[in-house]
């Protein structure tokens, strides 16, 4: 039996690496790599690139303000800064295995701030399908506003959907069709964990009443907000990326959205931190607004590894931060029932002593 589960903890672990590593290995095989080199050092505004990184950490901590907001609900009281460190570490986490970050940011408020499991994994839960339908609705947006800009590319190239198709080779079907097997793979993966979660009532029960959460947020008007800035920023930490390079500078924001859009959908892919499956969604789509596949090439790798970059520096100092965090000795919730178990046993003795209770009682 303990063989058994090492041996799927090892295909869980291994088999997104492998993907990934696939189709990059497609993608990169006789890629001038010193071109790359030169492109590092030359030919790329780094400016740019700094500039594009406190929006990447400021979405991630806008996500454990908003997480935070969501647990008060089903009362838990996170501290703020565990919260943003437990995102922190999460992102980090999924470039060794993917989805498991979602598990990890729980695992931290439950060891520092009591948080129970349950719950916490419900409001996730929660979070997610939020997250999707912000996407779902960019993606009819970004449909909408560029039907045109596709439309104009195919008159003016006379390029036709069955000669685009046609030009597709027989490896990007493949890749393809890997990446919606491995979607398949990850829904029957997830499934078959609902399954053992409706066995366990009261685990099923923490993560309803963290779905349900969403409900009871206090001031939903900042929830909202937090959610607009949250892919804001995302959108801005990608976007700015554009102006450092010279042949995608002139792209603009709607090609740069297109491009960001298709990217989030790919990252569905269980590869770490999108590798593979985003390169080669990105990559397709600035080649459809005319930049050669060489330049694309250069772009989506050099992005890629610089914001998982971030992503790891950001989990290593949040690993060290919380080193120096001190745990609290009890949960919040548990301490509100302490107290509230205390007023009533005060309540039961003033009436059994014929005092006034001590709950009505008027300077």
């Amino acid at each position: 039996m303990e063989a058994r589960r090492i041996a799927n903890t090892c295909i869980k672990v291994m088999m997104p690496l492998l993907l990934g590593g696939a189709i990059l290995y497609w993608m990169y095989r006789g890629f001038d790599f010193e071109g790359m080199k030169d492109v590092l050092l030359h030919g790329m505004d780094w400016t740019w690139m700094g500039l594009s990184f406190p929006f990447g950490i400021l979405a991630q901590m806008l996500r454990g303000w908003r997480w935070r907001q969501t647990l008060e609900p089903v009362g838990e009281r996170p501290r703020a800064s565990v919260s943003v460190y437990s995102i922190f570490l999460s992102y980090a986490a999924s470039l060794v295995v993917p989805r498991i970050g979602e598990f990890t940011r729980c695992g931290v408020l439950r060891r520092y701030d009591g948080v129970s499991f349950p719950k916490a994994l419900g409001t996730v839960v929660a979070e997610r399908a939020i997250d999707s339908l912000v996407v779902l609705v960019v993606t009819g947006v970004m449909l909408l506003c560029q039907m045109r800009v596709f439309t104009t590319f195919f008159s003016e190239t006379g390029t036709s959907l069955d000669s685009l198709l046609a030009r597709f080779s027989a490896a990007g079907y493949a890749v393809t069709a890997a990446c919606a097997v491995a979607v398949l793979l990850l829904a029957h993966v997830l499934l078959k964990k609902l399954a053992i979660y409706n066995k366990v009532k009261a685990t099923l029960g923490g993560i309803w009443q963290g779905v349900m959460s969403l409900r009871g947020v206090r001031n939903a008007p900042l929830f909202l907000l937090s959610t607009v800035g949250i892919w804001a920023c995302y959108f801005m930490h990608y976007y700015l990326t554009f102006f450092c390079f010279g042949f995608t500078a002139g792209l603009g924001a709607a090609c740069a959205l297109v491009t960001f859009v298709v990217g989030s959908i790919a990252v569905v892919v269980p590869t770490p931190n999108g590798a593979g499956p985003w390169h080669f969604a990105v990559k397709t789509m600035l080649m459809l607004y005319g930049v050669a596949e060489e330049q694309a090439l250069f772009f989506v790798l050099i992005v890629h590894s610089v914001q998982t970059l971030l992503v790891i520096l950001l989990g290593v100092w949040a690993w060290g931060a919380l080193a120096f965090t001190s745990r609290r000795a009890q949960a919040p919730a548990a301490v509100a029932t302490a107290w509230a178990a205390a007023e009533a046993r005060g309540e039961a003795v003033a009436r059994h002593e014929g005092r006034p209770d001590p709950s009505t009682e008027t300077d």
